[in-house]
């Protein structure tokens, strides 16, 4: 609306003040020349009634008196003489239509004076006659007695009309100058709107513009005044802005990816225990709490209740705390630290660390020295055994001897394997093992495999057999790894194959490489244990017994081999009905 712009208070405000200044001015002008009027139509009519009683006193003709009253008089005034006797004179001008009575005059108070107390008086007059042009105008009126002793007066009377026509005249004038003057003022205006608020409108639109993200608006300069520094102020506010905002936004950016990229999970929390800021693997940790404890997290807002009291610990005791949380699906170490302002705590901030892997890796320490301790301990104790029976002189007998002996050795063939094993393994996993790798017939490659194994397989009445999925030529690998992979793996197969069983050998060329799979028709694998079978010591016989059981490092060892050669090997099995390792090598070329 245009009250409420500049350019509508701007205008306001100077008609507000050219109309109080011309009606002021009116007003004084007005009384002031009305007041000096009047004192100049006083002076001038006094004179002339002074000049009239001179005349009298000086006994001159009364058609001398009259000639000189009538050239004194004008069209505003006339004269009116009041004899003793009551009879009434007056001048003989064309504009008087009736005189004045003695009974008026005596009506009049003031003029009532010159009668009484015979002195000069001077009164302003407006007459209630209707028949009288004259009378009816507002009028200065003298009464000046003519002698002392008589009560002869002689009345001027003189009217102002003129001066209310001058005055009228004037205001008219005034009045015109009024509306000339409010014309100019809003031509003068709506000047300046182009001038002062057209610049102010533009920088209101690029405000608009910055307050909705556009940081590079500007505005153009088109003065070098204070508006002109304005615009050019606001101008570099903009470019300051801009940059200002860049930078943040490069610094959220770089935080966020720094959270984002993080392995710990990081929360922050304001003073009522409100999350403000989680990354991805914070997330992934309450998610898995309300998951494992059947609840619903609402709005990402709600913390664990470990999480909760831990944060009421940190701010009552304003001081680090950390506690440790055991999932099922992992532990999780929390530390979190107060965030102070300048007086008190204002939040929290809580680092998640995952130590799953830690503590698997603890436990599998702990179980390797366990296994390794019962696995050695089993054979020396065999060995000392029956070395004692020997030298004791137990076996007297050289049957008896010679079965003791072939059991020493069994044993120390098998502590043997085992420290081999053992020793193999700590070279693969710290990466010395070197490859051999060179081209292989992959037919009389597996014909060896197979052929090795077919006496066992024949004692164990199990039908083994190598099965070729497509025509497959050759293939570039370590021989010897891979066949202790197989054999590794098809040994697995027969141990646990009961009689007139199958394991099969399937070998298949794929685009990418070659895939081998070892299937049986044996005991299975139960499910929550296919997740360790390729950990160090893990068996199938968990009473750990003698016989053809195994280290329990042989599938361990095969997962390293297949690693070592970028493949990957895998197992699926069905408990009670038989197990399937499949082991895909891709391809590769001699170096």
């Amino acid at each position: 609306m245009l009250w409420r712009s500049v350019v509508g208070k701007l205008w306001f405000t100077i008609l507000l003040l050219v109309s109080f200044v011309l009606a002021f001015l009116t007003i004084l002008l007005t009384g002031y020349f009305e007041t000096y009027y009047e004192k100049e139509v006083e002076r001038r009519i006094t004179e002339n009634a002074e000049r009239v009683v001179k005349m009298v006193h000086e006994d001159i003709s009364e058609d001398l008196l009259h000639k000189f009253a009538t050239s004194l008089m004008t069209s505003q005034a006339r004269m009116t003489i009041v004899k003793e006797d009551g009879s009434v004179w007056r001048s003989d001008s064309h504009s008087f239509v009736s005189e004045l009575s003695l009974e008026e005059i005596k009506e009049n108070d003031e003029l009532a004076k010159a009668f009484t107390e015979r002195t000069k008086v001077i009164t302003l007059l407006e007459s209630s006659s209707e028949s009288d042009q004259f009378a009816s105008q507002h009028q200065v009126v003298i009464a000046m007695p003519i002698s002392i002793s008589g009560m002869d007066t002689v009345i001027i009377q003189h009217s102002l009309q003129e001066v209310e026509n001058t005055s009228n005249h004037m205001i008219k004038f005034i009045f015109l100058s009024a509306g000339f003057a409010i014309i100019l003022t809003t031509i003068f205006s709506f000047f300046l709107s182009t001038r002062i608020t057209e610049p102010l409108r533009k920088m209101k639109e690029v405000a608009a513009e910055v307050a909705t993200g556009k940081y590079d608006a500007k505005i153009p300069i088109v003065s070098k005044d204070e508006i002109g520094d304005l615009a050019r102020a606001f101008n570099q506010m903009g470019r300051k802005l801009q940059f200002n905002i860049n930078a943040l936004k490069q610094q959220k950016a770089q935080l966020s990816s720094i959270l984002s990229s993080m392995a710990d999970g990081v929360i922050t929390l304001s003073q009522k225990g409100e999350i403000l800021l989680t990354n991805p693997p914070a997330q992934q940790f309450m998610q898995t709490w309300f998951l494992e404890r059947g609840m619903q997290q609402l709005n990402n807002r709600n913390l664990p209740d470990e999480l909760v009291q831990l944060f009421h610990n940190v701010v009552e005791t304003e001081s680090e705390q950390v506690i440790e949380v055991d999932m099922t699906k992992g532990n999780w170490v929390i530390i979190m630290t107060p965030l102070y302002n300048q007086t008190k705590v204002r939040g929290a901030v809580a680092v998640l660390r995952d130590m799953t892997e830690e503590r698997r890796l603890d436990k599998m320490r702990t179980d390797f020295i366990a296994n390794v301790s019962h696995e050695l301990r089993t054979p020396m104790v065999m060995l000392q055994g029956y070395s004692e029976a020997i030298l004791d002189g137990i076996a007297s007998t050289e049957e008896e001897q010679h079965e003791l002996v072939q059991i020493i050795y069994e044993e120390s063939l098998r502590l043997g394997r085992l420290v081999n094993e053992l020793l193999d393994l700590a070279r693969m996993e710290s990466g010395r093992v070197q490859l051999n790798m060179e081209e292989m017939n992959i037919q009389a490659f597996v014909e060896k495999i197979t052929r090795k194994f077919q006496g066992i397989a024949k004692d164990k009445n199990i039908h083994l057999e190598a099965t070729f999925m497509n025509d497959v030529t050759t293939h570039v690998f370590d021989g010897d790894r891979v066949e202790q992979v197989l054999t590794n793996l098809i040994d697995n197969a027969i141990r646990h194959t009961p009689d007139e069983g199958s394991v099969t050998l399937f070998v298949e060329e794929k685009q990418e490489g070659i895939q081998f799979q070892v299937t049986d028709t044996g005991s299975g694998i139960p499910e929550e244990d296919l997740s360790y079978v390729f950990e160090r010591f893990y068996k199938a016989d968990k009473a750990r017994t003698r016989g053809r059981a195994g280290t329990g490092l042989g599938l361990a060892i095969a997962k390293n081999i297949v690693d070592a050669h970028a493949g990957k090997i895998s197992v699926t099995s069905v408990y009670g009905e038989g197990t399937t390792f499949t082991v895909f090598l891709p391809n590769k070329e001699i170096g």
